[in-house]
């Protein structure tokens, strides 16, 4: 009868085809605790079990200087699938005992773990919970397979959906880059004709401005030389003038000496 310990523990299961050399194949069933563990082989015509205690596997995590958890789960590791680099051995103990061991290696040693079996005394039922395991466990993975395939089918459904919507943008993107461009480049055209236009129409005031200062410079250039003419004219009349008035007064100097 379990504890009230284990029967609160969750347990789990495993169950290992076991291959080897020169046997049958066998199955090995485990049931694993935090503290202990409990093993079953069958060979399709006899059970054996092992029900390891928590005072049974303290004892050998302590010989191999072991921590019971890394105990139970490097046991768990071996037992609930076959190793390739492993030795797997079950061989006759004696009283109808066997016992399973199995090799591994630990810093470049190899050990070797064992646990003794002893039949079970009802040998028909272990292998009837070891084949009812075993059906539930392919009917599990069966639902499995079906709710995956279903599950991928979903997805691909999915995946073609997006893989639509997704060229779909692809060409509504296109066509917008491409009426925006042309949009651009009208645009682009429209303001180049208008620099174009306001620069012929800056050149053509720019060119009349220089005609009307040319134009202005010439005007300015006439009407300083007729001044300059009037000047000499007057200038050249004050001469006269003057050396009329000279020689008069002169005469009348002279007349006034000869008197004398």
């Amino acid at each position: 009868m379990e504890s009230s310990s284990t029967a609160t523990e969750t347990a789990r299961h495993s169950c290992l085809k076991l291959e080897i050399p020169s046997t049958n194949p066998l199955f090995v069933k485990g049931t694993w605790f935090d503290t202990h563990f409990d093993l079953s082989v069958i060979d399709g015509l006899r059970a054996w079990v092992c029900n390891a205690t928590e005072e049974e596997v303290q004892e050998r995590a302590a010989q191999w200087d072991q921590p019971v958890a890394e105990y139970i789960e490097l046991a768990e590791r071996y037992l609930g699938f076959q190793q390739p680099c492993s030795v797997y051995r079950f061989v006759d103990a004696g009283d109808d005992h066997k016992r399973l061991s199995w090799t591994f290696e630990k810093e470049g040693t190899k050990l070797e773990w064992r646990w003794k079996f002893q039949l079970a005394p009802d040998s028909q039922k272990i292998t009837a919970g070891i084949l009812d395991f075993l059906m539930d466990a392919n009917i599990s993975l069966s639902e499995e397979v079906v709710r995956k395939t279903q599950s991928f089918e979903k997805l691909k459904v999915e995946a073609e959906k997006c893989l639509e919507q997704s060229q779909r943008f692809t060409n509504e993107k296109m066509e917008f880059e491409s009426e925006i461009y042309a949009k651009f480049l009208g645009v682009l055209n429209s303001k180049k004709a208008k620099l174009r236009e306001h620069r012929d129409q800056l050149s053509k005031q720019g060119k009349a401005s220089v005609d009307e200062e040319e134009s202005t410079d010439k005007t300015e250039s006439y009407d300083s030389g007729s001044d300059g003419k009037e000047s000499e004219e007057e200038a050249a009349k004050n001469i006269t003038s003057t050396s009329k008035d000279i020689p008069a007064g002169r005469g009348r100097g002279q007349k006034r000496a000869k008197r004398k």
